[in-house]
């Protein structure tokens, strides 16, 4: 199974200049318990926003750099290729960043979401959800707090 996992706010912001631009540390718990132990997506410029890879997880960069070799990580040069060094009866998942969303898009199985309400200025953004193909199949929103700026939701899609 395939799964996209993404913070996204109201105007399908994902970040600006390589980073995001709010911080939910519930959010980044989420991330972290569902992917623990998963091969995850990624485009080069997603993987060095991180100050260093993710524990527990397999690392897989899409790039089209031919010389790029980070240690101890699976480099590609398509979606394709990213699903195909994926276990195949195991959960994968896509984290980004825009352009690898919206290659990852046709291939996902399911989406977990979590929408930011709030609407930023940002450079990248995840592609439009379409609602004849998508079925959203779990909701749980979240106030804002003295830890969290901006309310958010979290909501899992299933291919229809």
């Amino acid at each position: 199974m395939l799964i996209m996992i993404a913070a996204v706010a109201e105007n399908n912001a994902l970040g600006k200049d390589n980073d995001l631009v709010w911080h939910l540390p519930n959010d980044f718990k989420r991330f972290k318990s569902l992917t623990t132990g998963h091969h995850i997506i990624m485009g080069r410029k997603t993987f060095e926003s991180f100050p260093k890879p993710l524990p527990n997880r397999t690392h897989v960069i899409i790039t089209r750099q031919k010389d790029y070799n980070p240690k101890d990580c699976i480099v590609v040069d398509s979606i394709e290729k990213a699903i195909a060094v994926c276990p195949e009866n195991e959960v994968s998942y896509i984290i980004g960043g825009g352009e690898i969303y919206s290659l990852g898009l046709p291939f996902a199985d399911q989406l977990e979401i979590t929408k930011v309400h709030h609407s930023f200025d940002a450079d990248a953004f995840f592609p439009e959800i379409n609602p004849n193909q998508w079925k959203e199949i779990q909701s749980e929103f979240n106030p804002k707090d003295d830890k969290h700026q901006f309310a958010y939701t979290y909501q899992t899609f299933i291919r229809v």
